[in-house]
């Protein structure tokens, strides 16, 4: 028996066929299919057609969105708990770093603690699919980060949308996925999102303004529009499998807020005994994860103690479309026993 994945991308037909259209098109780089899918993302979360930009990567969109914001030497606030992109993008524009803990039992920032701290900006995740309210949140710069987050609402409205931007990645582990890379930048202030895609258009420019060339291709633009139309029954699969393991009586994280909704990108189990599960579960040709190991920390200092805390107790199970009703109920009962 083969190993049963922590994650796969659901991927079939209909993107195989619009892969095959742009190959056959002779057209691969950046054109009609990237700026369709703009369009299309924004009329799913509910914007102007304009306020929306294609990237590389999500780790260019949260780059190209705090040089937007003019973000060198100003002081940037992100969790320790979650993956070094934030970093990385930070680094890249010459902010400065403000590390922040998450709140006790979640996996999201402590905004209690961000509206301390002297930050100018914060890139804020919706970790695990749980969306953040950023009501309280006055004279700071809000990027969302919503790479685990995409359909996730609160009071009514889409992540991303609280915000000055929204970042979303495509990465193939993503909730879709545009062939295994790309990003998206959107914003209700266009003028944002303009400069963003000016940045990106670095060709064949009269002007030496400084560009850099993180384009998406029309592939990967084609298998995006596929993944998009497809999102509304990936979230649903998603829900199924997460209520599911909440039935049989798994102990997953969970948070409930009348004013949010959730997606559920991770099933992420509590448990004092992370280690045993996941061998437990490996034995059974099942692979899980810890979400974000002590090492992966941005920083793991006792300044940090409850992000370093949910590195100890955290399990990540398999959630995502292409699992069956048969490979659920595996998980399900390995766990159990």
């Amino acid at each position: 028996m083969t190993l049963l994945p922590h994650n796969k991308p659901a991927l079939g037909i209909e993107e195989e066929q619009a892969a095959t259209k742009v190959i056959r098109s002779a057209w691969l780089a950046q054109g009609i299919e990237v700026e369709s899918f703009e369009n299309e993302f924004c009329e799913f979360i509910g914007l102007p057609y304009g306020h929306a930009v294609c990237v590389s990567s999500g780790t260019a969109a949260l780059y190209l969105s705090l040089w937007s914001l003019n973000a060198q030497n100003k002081k940037i606030a992100f969790p320790v708990y979650t993956c070094s992109s934030l970093r990385h993008a930070v680094a890249m524009v010459g902010g400065i770093e403000v590390l922040i803990d998450v709140k006790e039992g979640t996996p999201n920032m402590d905004l209690d603690t961000l509206k301390r701290s002297e930050a100018d900006i914060a890139i804020i995740p919706h970790m695990f699919g749980f969306p953040n309210d950023l009501s309280g949140i006055v004279g700071i710069d809000v990027i969302e980060d919503c790479a685990q987050a995409l359909g996730a609402k609160v009071n009514g409205m889409y992540v991303g949308l609280h915000g000055r931007i929204g970042i979303y990645s495509f990465y193939a582990t993503k909730l879709i996925t545009t062939g295994g890379q790309g990003g998206m930048v959107i914003s209700k202030d266009k003028s944002l999102i303009d400069s963003i895609r000016d940045y990106r258009e670095f060709d064949c420019r009269k002007d030496a303004n400084k560009r850099f060339n993180f384009q998406m291709t029309d592939l990967q633009g084609a298998i995006g529009r596929i993944q998009l139309r497809k999102l509304p029954g990936f979230l649903q699969r998603r829900h199924e499998i997460f209520g599911a393991y909440l039935n049989a009586g798994l102990p997953l994280m969970d948070i409930v807020n009348e004013n949010s909704h959730p997606i559920r990108y991770r099933a992420v189990l509590i448990t004092k005994y992370p280690q045993q599960i996941i061998k437990s579960l490996l034995n059974n040709k099942i692979k899980s994860i810890i979400p974000i190991e002590d090492w992966e920390l941005l920083d793991k200092s006792e300044l940090f103690p409850n992000a370093l805390n949910l590195t100890k107790c955290t399990v990540s199970l398999p959630i995502y479309p292409l699992l069956s009703d048969y490979e659920v109920n595996k998980i399900i009962s390995t766990v159990l026993n």
